[in-house]
């Protein structure tokens, strides 16, 4: 299974771009046919409505001809390797959440049956609220209040993840539970290695060096891998009310959750970070050093070695932003003038320089 592109989804967004006539991905009958048998309340005909987003798993409003909404979320088209984008393991993730004090969609239905649609599927309710994915739609929902409700009740939903018993909700074999750092950078690095458009010394350095200097890690808990204020949806008060985007969760160390946070957010007195969303850059938005203070208050962790965390965050993004860069030089996109993607490369440059300034700044 191989991390989401940065630039993916989310799974409830509320803005729908409805096409005509066939939808790509959806074998319309079938599927129809299968929601009506499979998912109470799923009252055909229905329409398919694509989710503006990214480039990993495809997800769609299915509504009903009584107005009831669905989400339906399927692997990308062309996708080769199903462990890549596992909708069973996904469906499992979300389910056993369920009864958690973590928000996240109601599941509604798992197809395994790839008759049905060439691969599998599943349905969740649908929830209404905000997916903020730039400064404009963050500066438009929300007000200065409800924009530092978000930034606290990102931080408390975070903890919770990092919480959740996980015999109760029974995923305490979702993964390998020690060495969570360690596989990371073995599995990043060989994607780095085979994906690379040009050596980069910096990523070579940084690998070595946080491979020599990896912190002890505390009991392993839920790590979401993906956790941003764009991959949640929000009320129009600012609150949590559905994570979104669970494809590479996994167990692990949660400061890696809280390190990559740190890199994805910047808040209005913030320095820039390599990466470049503007989601929490609007005033109201707590900076970087409130998040991580609020979540050390609410969790109880020991956040004394957030730098490593944000260091090993910003070396991994290098490498999944290279990732991004070498598929769209290989025409993902389509035909593309190398100079047209330079903003890619500069990126991947700038996240493994921040990597490394960050580990000079340890000692």
């Amino acid at each position: 299974m191989t991390d989401s592109d940065p630039t993916s989804e989310s799974s409830s967004d509320t803005t729908p771009n409805t096409i005509e006539g066939p939808v790509p991905g959806i074998d319309i009958a079938p599927v129809s046919a299968w929601l009506e048998q499979h998912v109470d309340g799923a009252i055909g005909p229905f329409t398919y409505d694509p989710i503006t987003g990214g480039h990993s798993n495809l997800t769609m409003t299915v509504t009903g001809s009584d107005g009831t909404r669905f989400v339906l979320r399927r692997p990308p088209l062309g996708h080769v390797l199903a462990s890549a984008h596992d909708m069973s393991r996904e469906h499992r993730i979300i389910s056993g959440l369920q009864s958690s004090n973590v928000p996240v969609p109601p599941v509604a239905g798992l197809c395994t049956d790839e008759s049905i649609n060439g691969v599998p599927f599943y349905v969740m309710e649908f929830v209404d609220g905000h997916v903020l994915r730039d400064a404009a739609a963050s500066a438009t929902a929300l007000n200065e209040v409800a924009r530092a409700n978000a930034s606290c009740s990102l931080v408390d939903t975070m903890a919770k993840i990092h919480s959740v018993d996980l015999d109760a909700a029974g995923l305490s074999e979702l993964g390998r539970q020690e060495g969570y750092i360690a596989r990371q950078l073995k599995r990043w690095y060989s994607q780095w290695n085979q994906g690379k458009t040009r050596n980069l010394a910096s990523v070579d350095r940084v690998h070595d060096r946080l491979r020599e200097r990896i912190p002890e890690q505390g009991p392993a808990s839920i790590v979401h891998g993906d956790y941003r204020l764009d991959n949640c949806m929000v009320d129009d008060q600012g609150n949590v009310i559905a994570v979104l985007d669970w494809e590479i969760c996994t167990l692990g160390d949660p400061l890696a959750d809280l390190g990559l946070l740190q890199v994805y957010w910047t808040g209005p007195d913030d320095d820039d970070s390599a990466w470049t969303g503007s989601a929490t850059t609007p005033t109201g938005f707590w900076n970087r050093d409130e998040l991580a203070t609020r979540y050390a208050e609410v969790s109880g962790q020991d956040i004394s070695e957030l730098d490593f965390y944000v260091a090993f965050a910003y070396w991994k993004l290098a490498c999944i932003l290279e990732g991004v860069y070498s598929r769209y030089l290989g025409g993902a996109l389509g035909e593309q003038d190398p100079a047209s993607l330079e903003a890619f490369r500069l990126q991947v440059d700038g996240a493994a320089a921040s990597a490394e300034q960050r580990l000079e700044e340890l000692g």
